[in-house]
């Protein structure tokens, strides 16, 4: 099989979606509504978490990030995948695949960290509620926030660099609806074991790294909450986690097994990168909108004053 290199090809197609027209058109509807909602939602959250002082905490101020995290990952992936739904040709540029495997791995490994922060804060929230505004003071949340950023985008740009370093074969199909770095690997006739193990180590460090600061983090809460002896004090407790547990739920798990299984092509590996990259963008304004009076409170004052002003 010829050896060409990547610069040399134009473009990849993304055949991760259904082939029939019918079924296309459905789905593109679906994931219309779903982006919409997923951007008015995280909007919300931001707009209310901006406009009452009342949430101007610790907790908020990371579900701020996290929200505006979601408006970029959904973004990055969801119009793309719209667009080829509409389109015959299911091509992106090589350029442009990169690129968004690039956004993709850093607004994951962002969301990771946030994730491992945000359990952090309610660890000091609960364990030790007389010391919690010197152990998350604005300084150090500013500092856990941007490291986030920072940490994740470094980790997406050293595996991205070494991504566009391979030699790509002539078979240019991506049976996925959007570009992972896992799925460059098949497609390289040069050797990508060095790539692997690369994005393999980061993966580890950077995923089981923040999973067991989740990890110790509940398990330090569940203690503490075990020893409150109301139940009243125990529901409360347990409510402020809630929402958070919801959210490392729906990411942790698919976001895992995408980028530590091997890729094969497996239907599995759409379902995980749909989950983390579509569900969860649009799960996480509803979970923390529903299961947190706070934010609930919030939003129905805000809507009160909204008709007040319509009147």
């Amino acid at each position: 099989m010829a050896l060409v290199n990547h610069s040399t090809i134009i473009e990849f197609l993304l055949l991760g979606v259904p082939e029939d027209h019918h079924i296309q058109a459905l789905v593109f509807v679906l994931f219309l509504v779903v982006y919409l909602l997923t951007l008015s939602g995280n909007l919300l959250i931001i707009l209310v978490i901006r406009t009452n002082s009342h949430l101007h905490t610790p907790m908020y101020f990371f579900l701020n990030h996290l929200s505006f995290l979601d408006l970029c990952y959904s973004s990055v992936t969801v119009p793309k995948m719209l667009e080829n739904l509409l389109s015959e040709k299911k091509a992106i540029s090589v350029e442009d695949c990169l690129t968004q495997a690039f956004f993709v791995l850093a607004f994951g490994g962002t969301e990771l960290c946030l994730l491992a922060v945000m359990a952090y804060d309610r660890y000091a929230a609960i364990c030790y509620p007389l010391l919690y505004g010197q152990m998350m003071s604005n300084e150090l949340c500013v500092g856990l926030a941007w490291g986030s950023w920072g940490l994740a985008f470094l980790d997406a740009f050293i595996n991205t660099l070494l991504a566009w370093n391979l030699d790509f074969c002539e078979t240019q199909v991506i049976s996925n609806f959007i570009c992972e770095i896992p799925s460059l690997f098949p497609l390289s006739c040069s050797n990508s074991s060095d790539n692997f193990a690369v994005l393999l180590g980061s993966a580890l460090l950077h995923a089981f790294g923040t999973f067991i600061l989740v990890f110790f983090s509940y398990a330090r809460i569940v203690s503490t909450i075990l020893s409150i002896t109301s139940t009243s004090g125990r529901s409360k407790a347990f409510s402020t986690c809630s929402s958070h547990l919801t959210a490392v739920s729906l990411f942790y798990g698919s976001g895992f097994l995408r980028y530590l299984m091997p890729t094969s092509g497996s239907p599995w590996e759409l379902v995980f990168s749909m989950q983390y990259s579509v569900v969860t963008p649009l799960a996480n304004p509803l979970v923390y909108s529903l299961k947190n009076k706070e934010v609930k409170a919030s939003l129905k004052n805000m809507l009160q004053k909204s008709l007040q002003h319509l009147r």
